[in-house]
């Protein structure tokens, strides 16, 4: 030892700005959610070449950007693992089934979740879960 000490730095404390999301096309994936989660989509940001690519979606506390990607492929699931999914909370999710159906979601035969939640596909092909909210802990 040298002789110095040194004080544990305080941990940083983070918020999360935003959620990413990337398809074939963000701006079909940012109005299928809009619609979806009755929220606005507010902003769209152009690529180097002046090609809107990014899309933010928000509902004035959270906020969704959904990228334009070249080389998208959707998760071949329920084959592969995902990395994530979103869980979407509705009051009636049966009715919200048929509307995101109408919007362009799809349904996959595979459906884990029994009685408590139903997979759908995104209009990009990524899986996602409808239930009601959730009580207690």
């Amino acid at each position: 030892m040298n002789g110095t000490t040194t004080t544990p730095s305080k941990p940083t404390v983070g918020v999360v700005a935003s959620y990413a999301f990337w398809s074939a096309n963000g701006r079909q994936l940012a109005d299928f959610y809009a619609a979806a989660l009755g929220w606005q989509l507010t902003q769209e940001f152009p690529d180097e070449n002046g090609v809107p690519t990014a899309f933010l979606v928000t509902d004035g506390v959270t906020t969704f950007v959904f990228y334009t990607a070249k080389h998208f492929k959707a998760p071949d699931w329920p084959a592969e693992e995902l990395p994530f999914h979103l869980d979407l909370h509705f009051d009636d999710p049966q009715a919200t089934e048929r509307r995101l159906l109408e919007l362009g979601a799809t349904k996959p035969d595979f459906q884990p979740g029994g009685e408590q939640w139903t997979v759908l596909l995104d209009p990009s092909g990524q899986p996602f879960c409808l239930s009601r909210p959730w009580t207690g802990h």
